[in-house]
């Protein structure tokens, strides 16, 4: 589109991504980087037919809620989009999101509003992914998070939440890569921090020679960290050096330490995944002799902790290798009440032993599609309450509707948890209560 001069409008709402909305001569314009209740200039970008989108040109008047970004690289790297908004309105967009949905796409307002559960906003990251690209014009190797809707990889030094040491270690990583003779066939970079060790899993294309392999040592011995090649599949996954430190972290309150693999799904921000799993366990609030089925469980995150007051917990995952994992775990920790099955959970399972067990509460954990399946197929009809920790506020809300509407059970709760500080991802967990079974 041909360039467009600066207009003048006032900023009357926010998207859940924490875009600006203007309307002008009855049409929306989106505006990237105003917030609301602000006057900006801005100039359009996009034009469609029923919205434009437009970056900010300058802000007119401030909204008492803007504050300025602590990362240098804000506005060009796409890892955060909010940190300009002040964290307790960040809190509030994100609340206010999970009720959109709830009630546009389930037709379901919760009884009672949860507090936020909230941890570290600064070095909170234990997973992430970085980009690696070799760029000729700047004479280096780029490492970091992808830039605001491109694709290039961000040109920064530092990361500021990322955990330690992986938030002082961009620049560092970039000269590595550099020096190594494999530089233009590491792709990706794998994040993955546990308590007290981090492993880097390096998407390699090519062999690294003795020589690479020497300066990467000495890089993992100098900052702490530990290396593992990826050559094809996850399966390909390997120690630069055997044996590798395991990673692992801690769930303090029901004195359990958990085990996981560089590529593992964990949770990313470990204080608010502590108490996450601390809210759910006391939203189920197992009794000595109630049966619970933990469906998407993965390394037994919350599985475990309800063991420790549940007569019997039975986890159910579709990855073979997270239901080892999880079985190692609950072995390490000494727990015999716990049983794991290997299910695909995004198809219908009521034949399946774990489905027609009874159970007295079911946690469901599923990703961003939801669990419509297992909901429709009656897998947690029979439960006296059913608490569901989302990724997705639009599948949680689908997913709502369907049990309040056809299942019989009651939406007594719900609310945010703040896995992702700065960034637009919204956390939830819903509360159903069975009618007559509470």
């Amino acid at each position: 589109m041909q360039a467009c001069a600066p207009e003048v409008a006032d900023v009357v709402s926010m998207t859940h991504d924490g875009r600006g909305v203007a309307r002008i001569a009855g049409k929306t314009v989106f505006v990237d980087g105003a917030l609301e209740g602000e006057s900006v200039s801005f100039v359009r970008t996009r034009v469609r037919r029923s919205y434009d989108e437009a970056r900010l040109d300058s802000v007119l008047v401030n909204s008492p809620e803007r504050v300025t970004p602590r990362c240098a690289y804000f506005g060009t790297c796409g890892g955060c989009s909010l940190q300009h908004l002040a964290s307790g309105r960040q809190l509030e967009l994100k609340q206010r999101v999970l009720l959109d949905n709830l009630e546009r796409i389930g037709g379901v307002r919760p009884r009672e509003l949860l507090e936020p559960v909230t941890g570290p906003e600064w070095g909170y990251r234990r997973r992430a992914r970085l980009g690696v690209k070799r760029v000729e014009k700047k004479g280096r190797v780029l490492v970091g998070f992808r830039e605001r809707a491109k694709s290039y990889v961000a040109d920064m030094l530092r990361c500021e939440v990322l955990a330690p040491p992986m938030d002082a270690l961009i620049e560092p990583l970039s000269t590595l890569i550099g020096s190594l003779g494999i530089r233009g066939k590491i792709p990706q970079i794998e994040v993955a921090a546990g308590d007290a060790a981090t492993a880097l899993v390096l998407r390699v294309l090519a062999e690294p020679s003795a020589a690479d392999r020497q300066v990467l040592r000495e890089f993992a011995a100098r900052h702490g960290v530990d290396f593992h090649l990826q050559s094809a599949g996850l399966d390909s996954v390997r120690p630069l050096d055997e044996p590798a430190r395991p990673l692992s972290y801690s769930l303090p309150r029901f004195g359990l330490t958990l085990e996981f693999l560089p590529t593992d799904f964990v949770q990313v921000n470990a204080e608010v995944n502590r108490r996450l799993v601390g809210l759910v366990v006391d939203l189920l609030a197992p009794r000595a002799n109630d049966r619970v089925l933990d469906l998407f469980c993965g390394l037994g995150n919350f599985t475990l902790p309800l063991a420790r007051g549940a007569s019997a917990v039975t986890g159910v995952d579709g990855d073979a290798g997270l239901i080892g994992r999880a079985k190692a775990n609950a072995a390490r920790n000494g727990l015999g009440n716990v049983r794991f099955a290997r299910a695909d959970l995004c198809e219908a399972h009521a034949a399946a032993t774990w489905a027609r067990e009874p159970a007295d509460l079911v946690l469901l954990d599923p990703p961003r599609a939801g669990a419509a399946e297992l909901i429709a197929a009656g897998v947690a009809g029979n439960a006296r309450r059913i608490v569901y920790v989302s990724c997705h506020p639009a599948s949680l809300a689908r997913d709502a509707g369907t049990l309040t509407r056809e299942h019989g059970f009651e939406l007594t709760a719900a609310g945010i948890a703040d896995m992702f500080p700065h960034t637009a991802h919204v956390e939830s967990i819903a509360v159903f209560d069975a009618a007559g079974k509470r």
